[in-house]
């Protein structure tokens, strides 16, 4: 199944494929510079929820309110895009990811279930069901054996894991409140709720918490995202703050740190107006990272130096998700409505695009150390 192809060829001195980065370098990026971003054809009809890369090609699929799950297959040397399929839940799809083979697309929604695409055939299925809207999927390896399986967290404060056989979990975890966001990556799977509880748990015991804390956070979490390493997290809430957190406690008090970003400063008063953190995506290679929400601009940081890498101007629309290819060569982001200010500001012409950035070094590698 195919609805659409885009292409616009090699776009000047880079391509999909990266950059050298030469050149002046400085940490405040222009409009101009994301002029020849790859728009992905036949977007979403409502707002986007979630994107996702494939980890063995290039495959993006992107989720919908509009109750589709979309899955694109990028060609790095030409720019092209080409949609390669498409299934629908019966709600909101808010959240997706690609198996570890790159096989199949899991998507969960407000239709309470946990669905599998098979890229190959074309079918999907219902492996899970709750008893609330499914507000975020993963696909994780389990226990000494590294047992692949699906988890899902909910607004029923649980997280079920799956086996994709059948359609009973293989486990339940009771979460303090609804689930609002969650990541993982190696054995480290990371839940943040309602009320800023924070639940880590490590992916070789998957029955149990291991450690639950409230965020470091004032207000409430937005999103989650486990470094590469999978030895801590980035937290953001709707504040416009970012906290870095490691599991290890010694870790923690020599490392662990929260900063500001999205924020508006107001040049002829000291107004500030302050943004949703909405959503945190790891460099795969470097570890940098990237931060994106309701004030439509996304910025590159290191955490290690404390550093803005490179920041942008805000791009008139709110920004709900982001995130890097498997190189970490293609930085995407979604414009579209976040819902950050009620239903009066969805206009009809309100974007639903995915933009595909390639990412140069001085974006995203980490910058020596002065001596």
């Amino acid at each position: 199944m195919s609805f659409g192809t885009r292409s616009l060829g090699a776009f000047g001195t880079s391509s999909l494929g990266g950059s050298s980065g030469t050149g002046t370098v400085t940490s405040a990026g222009t409009l101009q510079d994301l002029q020849n971003d790859i728009v992905v054809p036949n977007g979403p009809e409502d707002s986007i929820s979630d994107l996702a890369f494939s980890p063995v090609a290039e495959f993006l699929a992107v989720s919908s309110w509009d109750r589709k799950n979309r899955i694109y297959e990028i060609n790095t040397g030409t720019g092209q895009v080409e949609g390669r399929a498409l299934y629908e839940h019966e709600g909101p799809v808010l959240s997706t990811r690609f198996s570890l083979d790159g096989a199949r697309v899991i998507s969960g929604g407000a239709d309470k279930q946990v669905r599998l695409f098979d890229l190959a055939s074309q079918q999907q299925q219902t492996i899970g069901l709750h008893n609330d809207t499914v507000r975020v999927v993963r696909y994780v390896e389990c226990g000494p054996t590294n047992t692949q399986c699906v988890v899902s967290g909910s607004w029923d404060k649980t997280i079920k894991y799956w086996d994709m056989r059948q359609q009973n979990p293989i486990c339940t975890l009771n979460m303090p409140e609804r689930v609002y966001a969650m990541d993982s990556s190696q054995k480290l799977l990371v839940v943040g709720t309602a009320e800023r509880h924070i639940v880590t748990i490590d992916l070789n015991n998957p029955d149990k918490i291991f450690r639950q804390s409230m965020s470091p956070l004032k207000y409430q979490t937005r999103t989650i995202a486990c470094y590469p390493k999978g030895d801590g997290f980035a937290v953001g809430s709707i504040e416009g703050r970012c906290g870095i957190q490691y599991v290890d406690e010694l870790q923690q008090k020599e490392f662990g740190f929260s900063f500001k970003c999205q924020r508006e400063q107001k040049t002829a008063s000291k107004e500030v107006n302050i943004y949703s953190l909405n959503s945190i995506a790891f460099h795969p290679v470097h570890g940098t990272f990237a931060t994106a929400g309701s004030d439509g601009t996304f910025n590159f940081w290191d955490k290690d130096a404390r550093h803005r890498l490179k920041g942008y101007p805000p791009l008139g629309a709110t920004i709900p998700v982001v995130g890097f290819n498997r190189t970490g060569t293609i930085f995407a982001y979604a414009l579209s409505y976040d819902w950050s200010k009620g239903h009066e500001f969805n206009r009809p012409d309100y974007p639903n695009v995915v933009r595909l950035h390639p990412c140069k070094e001085e974006e995203v590698k980490q910058r020596p150390k002065r001596k």
